[in-house]
């Protein structure tokens, strides 16, 4: 095997590696830029969830104070009816 030979082979050698290379580099590219975007569609999921979650907590704040002045308004007018429909 001459020199010139020896030499052909390490070139051809060095192309694959580096075609493999750029291969794993690509892959792991567009590896990063699914779980971005993954990420970035959980978070957008989270914050609606959330939005969700206060719209909820208000609605049950405002339910109780209706709740609590009705009770008033129904103590008010009959607490006998009232003490009894609590028992």
């Amino acid at each position: 095997m001459t020199p010139t030979d020896i030499f052909g082979f390490a070139g051809t050698a060095a192309s694959v590696v580096a075609a493999l290379a750029l291969i794993k580099a690509s892959y792991q590219t567009k590896t990063s830029q699914v779980w971005k975007e993954e990420a970035e569609a959980q978070k957008s999921r989270a914050d609606r969830l959330q939005t969700d979650m206060n719209e909820i907590k208000e609605r049950l704040t405002r339910i109780e104070a209706e709740n609590q002045r009705l009770i008033e308004l129904l103590t008010a007018l009959d607490p006998e009816r009232v003490r009894a429909l609590r028992i």
